[in-house]
């Protein structure tokens, strides 16, 4: 068994020792003592223990209606201070001697491997300043944690920083450790479960605060260190205006599904992180003003300043003047619509100009070190985040639109759209979208429901196009659901191009999206309103829940093939976006390996993917965590544009198919036929329960009704909670044994060692398949599963046996994670903390499922805390 790291080891044990020292200032030494008997009963118990299994049975049995909370509070807490001293050992300080992070090694190492492979120097500095990965912050329902905690954690991690030196005195660490003290206690008695839901504005805000604190620090560290790893490796530098990195958000523009994002919430938005990027800059300038105090200066910026004794404070306090004037219209403009004046910034190009005089100057004065310092870091800044600082995607389901559509058909005496095959709406939008005229006239009175559709379009039609991304359309099928979209927007006004997005999401749908972007790029005039790259939107989450993720990753792959072969044949780049999540289930995992294990071509310096949820947080949330994962992004486009993977042989092709369709039907035999499923999912694992967790701003299902109508989010959650993981694998197990007994063990072998695509699903298929846990599953089974289900327990037990057998017959391994030591002691010392809170929370739902009401008191509260401390425990959750 691997050793964790003894600084980590130190780290955790001093955290956890200081919230020992406050459950004891406030509950008492005889309470403590029980967190510590179920604490050390659960770990013998994992030791295979029968004592300290009855030791940890006794214990819970014994507690009080009052001590329900607390001890569930206790262990979600230590889950918490745990995630925190691993973050903060990702990035902690090293001694010279040790080897530094593979994240911070990736790019350099890539480069001397494309340089030795025959890319030339030219050849890499052009493609690394052209790269376009734009990261899209989305609100999904599973970060559990408040911002309020959120702020404390990152203080702990500031602490553990500070104490993470060898020449501290005694008082130094003292002080450090009091600082920790207060946090940990501020934590403690701060509710960890909201009262309400977020709004989507408080989402926006959330992800706003991302940058704020992280990824605006973050951002021009990573390319000030791209740029020295280039210069070291060839000689040249980045250009002054490379902005390889983006940022957008879904937070306020996802309406799918979700009522509370209306035109006015987006509105809202944008006006807000208007807002946010002034104020930012502003601070940037007054730093930059300070700090510029030279008195030498190009003869360009004496003409545009003039006779000024320091000209570089002068022209920044002008740029200051405009951002001031631009943060106040913005904050106007949210209590009612005023137009902005004419000194508020409307082009990034203003902003920009200024910054980039400055430096040119300086540079031509012989001051280049100063301006390759602060003012460097602020022209990153613009370049990236712009006057707007994350382009909002707006998120509309294509059935919405089509119900638009038949309203207003109907009402021009046309029929009703809905019922119109394709062939009739393509021509119809045809005809209307090349016609000069209004589609309605002025007095046209909409439902509401086609009033709210409407108006979202005006928001579009009406905001800044730097401001906005991409309009999604969900659940799209054929080329009419885009026309559609467009036809609304042009009927709202909008005068210039727009990404309109389809996404494919269900199996059916990614079979078929290659021919709908063929018939889409062939329809007359279609070509002339597409400016840039055609954008195809993957969706993992919807097609994992339909088919299994045998069949799904499969048909991700072949989709993104045919969209490829596609766009060639039609001379038209091709932007993919991945909606990926944070689990397996949907489309998660390691982004370094998920993007080189991509259909080649299909990564051509261009990338777009979401980043959901508690994912955020653990991938952004500290600037130094964000810098490793943002180098990781860049490396990983640049290598797979540059040297992507190979095609994969016939042989392998046929072996996919056939493990695609053994594992479609095994996964189908049990979610969608077996007639007990439903009523077994909804007993053995919180779904219900899931619904009266305020964690997002959007409902948990999309319509009333049985699986079919969960949204992917509370599917993958609910299973991760009782540790069967379900979705994840489910299917593989039927595909692989299918396999190994036809004899194809050994073609399975090379794919595996060959075939990054088929590799990297394997690896994942094999984390997930660790963190379930088929005694905690059958634990629930027993609590909370009436009689006549549970050997449908028993069966999915058995697959899941069936799947971990399976994978390590593949991998030729005596038990999952082998190869990585150090994960799988990480997610046995969590088991430690996570086992009690299962324990308890079968029980909570047990007490809870027999009240008639659900009352917010003391064992509805724990109940919900034992899910955020699970969710903490595990992590990728959603």
């Amino acid at each position: 068994m691997a050793e964790i790291d003894a600084r980590l080891r130190e780290d955790v044990h001093l955290l956890g020792e200081l919230l020992g020292d406050t459950i004891r200032a406030q509950l008492g030494d005889a309470f403590f003592d029980k967190i510590e008997r179920i604490r050390k009963g659960a770990k013998a118990a994992r030791q295979g223990s029968e004592d300290g299994q009855r030791q940890l049975n006794d214990t819970l049995d014994g507690l009080t209606e009052a001590e329900l909370l607390p001890v569930a509070r206790a262990f979600n807490q230590f889950l918490n201070l745990a995630n925190i001293a691993e973050q903060y050992h990702r990035i902690r300080r090293r001694d010279p001697e040790e080897t530094s992070p593979f994240e911070d090694r990736v790019l350099g190492e890539l480069l001397q491997r494309l340089l030795a492979n025959g890319h030339g120097p030219e050849q890499l500095a052009r493609q690394l300043g052209r790269l376009d990965i734009e990261l899209v912050l989305t609100a999904h329902p599973t970060e559990v944690a408040r911002r309020t905690l959120i702020q404390k954690y990152d203080a702990m991690a500031a602490q553990l920083a500070a104490q993470d030196h060898d020449d501290l005195s005694a008082s130094e660490r003292g002080r450090v450790r009091q600082r920790l003290l207060r946090l940990i206690a501020g934590a403690w008695h701060t509710e960890e479960i909201r009262r309400s839901r977020p709004s989507p504005v408080d989402e926006a805000k959330w992800g706003f605060a991302v940058i704020e604190h992280s990824l605006w620090e973050a951002l021009p560290n990573v390319l000030r260190h791209v740029d020295e790893t280039l210069h070291a490796a060839t000689g040249l530098h980045l250009p002054l205006s490379a902005a390889p990195l983006r940022f957008a958000s879904w937070m306020g523009g996802d309406r799918d599904g979700n009522p509370n994002v209306t035109a006015a919430v987006s509105r809202q938005v944008l006006l807000l992180a208007r807002w946010m990027a002034a104020d930012l800059y502003l601070r940037d300038i007054d730093h930059l003003a300070a700090e510029l105090s030279m008195q030498q200066a190009s003869d360009e910026m004496r003409v545009r300043v003039g006779v000024h004794p320091e000209p570089y404070r002068a022209l920044l306090k002008q740029l200051r003047e405009r951002l001031r004037a631009t943060r106040a219209w913005a904050e106007a403009a949210l209590e009612c619509e005023i137009a902005p004046g004419p000194e508020v910034l409307q082009d990034n190009q203003q902003l920009l100009e200024p910054l980039e005089l400055c430096y040119h100057s300086l540079h031509s004065c012989g001051m280049g070190v100063i301006a390759d310092g602060a003012l460097l870091d602020c022209i990153r800044r613009a370049s990236a985040f712009g006057l707007f600082l994350v382009r909002l995607d707006i998120r509309q389901d294509a059935g919405r639109h089509a119900a638009a559509m038949s309203e207003i058909t109907d009402y021009l005496g046309l029929g009703a759209y809905v019922d119109w095959d394709e062939d009739t709406r393509l021509a119809f939008l045809q005809r209307e979208l090349d016609c000069r005229r209004p589609l309605l006239p002025a007095h046209y009175r909409p439902s509401a429901d086609t009033a709210e559709v409407l108006a979202t379009c005006r928001v579009v039609a009406g905001a800044p196009a730097a401001s906005l991304g991409s309009y999604v359309i969900s659940m799209a099928g054929q080329p009419s659901d885009v026309l559609a979209v467009q036809l609304l927007l042009k009927e709202a006004g909008l005068q210039r191009a727009i990404h309109v997005v389809p996404l494919f999401e269900t199996l059916a749908d990614l079979d078929n999206a290659g021919p709908a972007i063929d018939r889409l790029l062939g329809l007359p005039g279609y070509r002339t309103r597409l400016h840039g790259p055609q954008e195809v939107m993957v969706g993992y989450s919807d097609s994992a829940k339909d088919a299994g993720t045998t069949a799904a990753a499969w048909a991700q792959y072949r989709a993104q093939e045919a969209l490829v072969d596609v766009c060639r044949r039609h001379q038209v780049e091709l932007l993919l976006f991945h909606g990926r999540g944070g689990t397996v289930g949907r489309g998660g995992g390691p982004a370094h390996a998920a993007i080189l294990s991509q259909p080649p071509g299909s990564v051509a310096g261009r990338f777009r993917t979401t980043e959901q949820g508690e994912m955020i947080r653990f991938k952004f949330g500290l600037p130094g965590i964000a810098e490793q994962n943002l180098n990781l992004y860049l490396a990983a486009v640049l290598e797979a544009t540059l040297q992507p993977p190979p095609e994969p042989e016939p042989a392998w092709r046929a072996a996919m198919d056939r493990l695609a369709n053994d594992g479609l039907a095994g996964y189908r035999a049990v979610v969608r036929e077996h007639p007990q499923f439903v009523e077994y999912f909804r007993q053995a694992t919180p779904e219900q329960e899931l619904g009266r967790l305020p964690l997002g701003s959007r409902p948990a299902k999309r319509r009333a009704g049985g699986v079919e109508s969960l949204r992917a989010i509370p599917w993958i959650f609910a299973w991760t909670q009782m540790r069967l993981m379900l979705p994840a694998w489910l299917g593989w197990e039927a595909a692989l044994a299918n396999a190994q007994q036809r004899g194809e063990g050994e073609l399975l072998a090379r794919m595996r060692e060959r075939w990054p695509f088929f590799a990297t699903r394997i690896d994942m298929l094999e984390m997930v398949l660790a963190k379930a846990d088929l005694a905690i599953a059958e634990l629930y089974d027993e609590r909370l599963v009436e009689t006549g289900l549970r050997p449908l327990g028993a069966h999915l037990r058995d697959l899941l046996s069936q799947a971990c057998a399976s994978v390590l017959a593949l991998t030729g391994q005596s038990e999952l994670l082998a190869q990585s030591p150090e994960t799988r002691e990480a997610i046995s010392v969590r088991n430690t903390y996570l086992d009690p809170l299962h324990l308890l929370q079968a029980e909570l739902l047990a007490r809870s499922r027999r009240c008639e009401t659900h009352a917010e008191g003391p064992l509805e509260q724990a109940l919900l805390v034992s899910v955020a401390g699970i969710a903490a425990g595990l992590r990728n959750t959603g």
